[in-house]
């Protein structure tokens, strides 16, 4: 679990997650099997490999496409999508300073973990409970990430809860990343070898 590929799996989920935080802001909208992927993510503590943290490949289809075309240079890169990951890797590296925040976080997520017997993963109530661990924990660390969109969308509180908990996945494939031997070397040289293994995960998965 130290591989090229693992580290770019975890690095889609950590920019399909954001990804999926500014659709929710701008449109209130997401697309329903990324999203379910980056949430299920958060429940994979004792996965057999990275690609079943997300479910199979399939899962951060999305982020693999961000990774082969924006950060490869193909397309029209998103700011606001990459700010919000460098904020996350930011945070990521704080959390491991306070190991009693993560204790809580661990907690917080097998309770949550527990209610799914009577609700779906997806349910406003699960929602509500992983954007509570959040804020609880994740946001009292700086920088804080002030997310950016539609007032219209953003004061609406299922979408608060669905930007909160995705920040948590976000922070559950940054933590990913950097167990995978992931560092900020590889962003800043890195970039096409990552583009060009993000292209050929799109492949098994189109094949």
């Amino acid at each position: 679990m130290n591989t090229e590929r693992d580290r770019c799996i975890a690095f889609a989920g950590l920019f399909q997650s954001t990804a999926l935080v500014s659709n929710v802001a701008h449109t209130g909208m997401v697309d329903t099997n990324a999203f379910e992927a980056s949430i299920y993510s958060l429940f994979q503590l004792d996965a057999d490999s990275v690609t079943d943290v997300y479910g199979g490949l399939a899962g951060v289809a999305q982020g693999l496409k961000i990774i082969r075309d924006e950060i490869g240079g193909k397309s029209k890169h998103n700011v606001e999508t990459s700010r919000y990951a460098i904020s996350l890797l930011h945070l990521e590296r704080q959390l491991k300073k306070y190991p009693q925040m993560l204790d809580n976080i661990g907690t917080g997520i097998q309770q949550a973990n527990a209610r799914l017997e009577h609700f779906s993963m997806l349910h406003t109530n699960i929602l509500a409970q992983l954007a509570e661990i959040y804020a609880n924990n994740i946001s009292t660390l700086k920088p804080r990430i002030m997310v950016q969109g539609e007032p219209v969308h953003l004061q609406n509180p299922d979408n608060v809860h669905r930007i909160r908990a995705l920040l948590l996945a976000g922070i559950r494939s940054a933590i990913l990343w950097r167990q995978c031997g992931g560092n900020r070397f590889q962003i800043l040289l890195g970039r096409k070898k990552l583009a060009d293994q993000a292209g050929r995960l799109l492949d098994e998965i189109q094949a």
